[in-house]
């Protein structure tokens, strides 16, 4: 059964941020079942997700006659993908192992990943920006890169951050190289650089902590 009216064109007219939620559970569903239009399915799911507690929801949502484990743990994939993106929003980072939590997970990747952290005057998070990625045991940055996000969200201040893949949380030669320079761009832009941290299995090394952005300076 087709959507009523068509989502899918109004999203592809409008963007994502236009369908209400119950329309955005439409999509995911794509069709209701026999007797059931999809609107009503959805209009069930969202009764659902509203009424039950997240450790219950793929359970809650299986019971819905026409929804079954697919439809449910796509469902509740989604639900749990939004949750992770926004979880930051608006937290503050008054020392480095607030900023943590929000990029551990970059610990286990096979290869480095570069993040900025945009934040403003109340030291909260706007944003978190993978800048770039780089291979196993390398990774090239450059400043206009990490401060190109800075501007665009008029942020105050950043917090970069990269992984280890190698465990070793201790900075190369190439993250002394690349912090400096970005002191020195942060100096020249008035986007003050917190800290730059670096995340792996084993823990974190936090350039704030060790003294050394203040020997950058």
């Amino acid at each position: 059964m087709k959507n009523k009216p068509d989502i899918r064109e109004k999203v592809l007219i409008n963007g994502l941020s236009f369908p209400t939620n119950t329309e955005l559970i439409m999509l995911l569903l794509g069709s209701g079942i026999k007797g059931v239009p999809v609107t009503i399915l959805a209009k069930r799911v969202m009764d659902t997700i509203n009424g039950c507690r997240p450790e219950e929801l793929i359970d809650e949502l299986i019971k819905i006659d026409g929804i079954g484990i697919t439809k449910a743990v796509t469902i509740g994939a989604a639900i749990e993908f939004g949750r992770r993106q926004n979880i930051h929003r608006g937290k503050k980072i008054l020392k480095p192992a607030d900023a943590v939590p929000f990029v551990q997970h970059y610990s286990i990747q096979s290869q480095e990943h570069f993040v900025c952290i945009t934040l403003n005057g109340a030291n909260e998070i706007i944003k978190m920006h993978p800048v770039a990625l780089g291979t196993v045991n390398r990774l090239m940055i450059h400043p206009r890169e990490v401060f190109a996000n800075a501007f665009k969200d008029m942020a105050a201040s950043i917090v970069v951050c990269h992984n280890h893949p190698s465990g070793n949380c201790n900075p190369s030669e190439d993250d002394l190289e690349t912090t400096s320079r970005l002191v020195e761009a942060s100096k020249c832009l008035g986007i003050r650089l917190l800290d730059h941290i670096i995340v792996s299995q084993e823990g974190y090394f936090s350039f704030l902590e060790n003294d050394l952005l203040s020997l950058m300076e």
